[in-house]
């Protein structure tokens, strides 16, 4: 993933990898002349701005600037702002805050969770303000360079893990949050976790028809659709190995057009073809002229205040930090109400700073963890060459392809679907086991035409988290078991569409020339490596998806939040992200947690309606 002064590195012509998308590169070179941008030269500056930079930037506030500009901004959009001056450089500290904002509504996190609430509570007229402790990343800034991408758009620069090393983590930190940098799959909450939450866990709303009707709003927000025009490398083998053996496979539902052929959408998407929260719902805070996105700025606590009256404690804002000329500087934010959806690693941690002693906040965190195997496909000669000898591993839709084969969706609910994953060089190489320099040469000369395939669990194991540099996580038996039950299919799976040769990640590193065995040795090979131990360290485990740390209930003392997202312990304080789960989903979430997003907003709006008319 390193590159040099020119943006290139010298293995990626030996491993088949092009680097970032040329065809992102030829379209950065059509908008900008000798380091001016076309849209100065042609004087269409908001149509050009908007193409390029993408269409957040009139609602973008960047408090890195001098405090007196960053007022002037956030007042010519419409927010009440005072300016603290303070004597002989003193700290800034929550008594003194450089600036106090008043509006509505802070929502803090940008992603599926906080981008919804506030486009819906900023078009219905309610001044909203955004604090994203990521930065924001233009279209024309993007590098779709996997190192780059991974310091600048992801928590933690993409290295998160659990205290025992036993499960890697990735997880969005930019505006739009994961939905910026996910795989654009788009799939309805299925109807037994529906069914689930609200029989088992007394949650009404899950079968209702608010429910139902957030499901259709935020799919067709992100347009979502099933055609593919070209179906990319690794699904394509997902899809023709299921087929040759019998098992069910579906098309994903993506949230990007159907001509929409990029493999670098896990680094941003380069043309806003993926519809996530900063081509969407954001975009209706900025258009509604009732909000602001602060990037770059981290919530420090929930402010909240005893009102008479009152058993519970009412939330009255936040503070939150930033980094201005290197000095960190502190910001308040007094609101009529306060969301918090900055994700199931970082909402718990926030809610404790506050105040808040719930005892479920930080437990129960899921993970849907990830085993893989792969398959590797030679491209000559070409004339024998399935999938196509231009098709790259990195290329194309990153997930249009799906087998519930495993998945137990007709029964407990349980098991593991099946699906591929983006892997670039830096990735592709930190899964692949090293037996040896040799060997690993071996294997990334290799990339470009290896497949991945993964088996996905829906965890009944679970974990707590206390900040996302301490969370701990046990996989289950029942877990463990599905995970083997799919690395199984998959392997069978990679045979069948035609790989040469077939492996898993378990640090043994062993491989088999599936052209060159009998069916009894494959048969030994598949059974041998599906039911290697996954606990143990041996093979690595990922997780893209985190859930569950401050569930919704009915009952405070097995919950954090009730079903309108409001927290048991403070009035006015909400939390709308993939921490409220009930338990985990078993597949993609981010059109769940879009939709209990949008059901939380239609609760604030009321709150926000009764206040108004007092």
């Amino acid at each position: 993933s390193q590159t040099d002064e020119s943006e290139e590195n010298l293995s990626w012509k030996a491993i088949g990898y092009c680097g970032p998308d040329p065809k992102f590169k030829a379209q950065l070179k059509n908008h900008f002349l000798d380091g001016k941008s076309k849209e100065a030269e042609d004087d269409k500056e908001d149509e050009d701005a908007e193409e390029v930079i993408g269409p957040l930037y009139k609602g973008l506030v960047h408090l890195n600037n001098p405090r007196d500009i960053a007022a002037d901004a956030l007042r010519q959009l419409g927010f009440s702002v005072s300016v603290v001056r303070r004597k002989h450089k003193a700290a800034a500290n929550l008594s003194s805050p450089s600036l106090v904002i008043q509006c509505d509504a802070v929502v803090v996190g940008s992603g599926s969770g906080g981008g919804v609430i506030a486009g819906v509570l900023a078009k219905a007229g309610y001044k909203v303000l955004v604090l994203e402790k990521g930065g924001y990343s233009a279209r024309n800034n993007l590098s779709l360079l996997e190192g780059q991408t991974m310091d600048q758009m992801y928590l933690n620069g993409g290295l998160v893990a659990s205290d025992d090393m036993g499960m890697f983590i990735l997880s969005g930190s930019t505006v739009g949050g994961g939905s910026a940098v996910n795989w654009s799959a788009s799939i309805k909450t299925p109807q037994h976790v529906c069914k689930e939450w609200c029989e088992k866990h007394g949650l009404e709303l899950f079968e209702s028809e608010l429910y139902r009707e957030a499901l259709d709003a935020v799919c067709e927000k992100m347009g979502v659709q099933s055609e593919i025009e070209d179906e990319g490398f690794n699904n394509a083998v997902l899809r023709k190995g299921c087929q040759e053996m019998g098992y069910p496979v579906n098309t994903i539902p993506r949230n990007s057009s159907s001509d929409h052929y990029c493999g670098w959408c896990c680094m941003g998407c380069k043309d806003g073809k993926k519809k996530g929260t900063l081509e969407t719902w954001l975009v209706d805070l900025v258009k509604s002229g009732n909000g602001a996105i602060l990037p770059g700025c981290e919530a420090l606590k929930v402010l909240h205040k005893k009102m008479e009256g009152r058993d519970r404690k009412v939330a009255g804002g936040v503070a939150f930090e930033f980094e201005y000329k290197g000095i960190k500087d502190i910001c308040v934010v007094e609101s009529k109400v306060t969301i918090v959806a900055c994700g199931a690693l970082c909402t718990p941690a926030l809610l404790k700073r506050s105040g808040l002693r719930n005892q479920n906040i930080g437990r129960n965190l899921h993970l849907h963890p990830v085993a893989m195997a792969w398959g590797y496909f030679p491209d000559e000669p070409a004339s024998e060459v399935w999938p196509e000898a231009n098709k790259k591993s990195y290329e194309g839709g990153i997930m249009t392809a799906m087998s519930s084969v495993v998945a137990e969706f007709e029964q407990s609910g349980y098991g593991a679907v099946i699906q591929t994953p983006s892997l670039h060089p830096g990735m592709f190489s930190i899964v692949t086991p090293w037996t040896s320099g040799v060997d690993i040469r071996d294997r990334m000369r290799k990339f470009s035409r290896t497949a991945h395939v993964f088996a996905l669990a829906r965890d009944k194991g679970s974990g707590t988290v206390e900040s996302p540099h301490r969370i701990s996580y046990k996989l289950a038996g029942v877990d463990e078991k599905n995970l083997q039950k799919g690395i199984d299919k998959v392997l069978r799976i990679l045979a069948a569409a035609g790989a040469e040769e077939i492996g898993t990640h378990h640090n043994k590193g062993r491989t088999l020339n599936v052209k060159q065995v009998s069916y009894h040795e494959f048969e030994k090979f598949v059974k041998e490596e599906s039911s290697r131990p996954l606990a143990d360290l041996s093979t690595p485990l990922c997780s893209a998806h985190q859930m569950g740390s401050c569930r919704m209930g009915s009952n405070p003392k097995q919950s954090v939040v009730n079903q309108t997202g409001e927290t048991w312990e403070m009035e006015g304080l909400y939390v709308a992200d993939t921490s409220v789960f009930p338990t985990a989903l078993g597949v993609n979430p981010m059109v769940t947690v879009q939709a209990i997003a949008y059901c939380v907003a239609q609760s604030v709006l009321e709150v926000l309606r009764r206040k108004r008319s007092k």
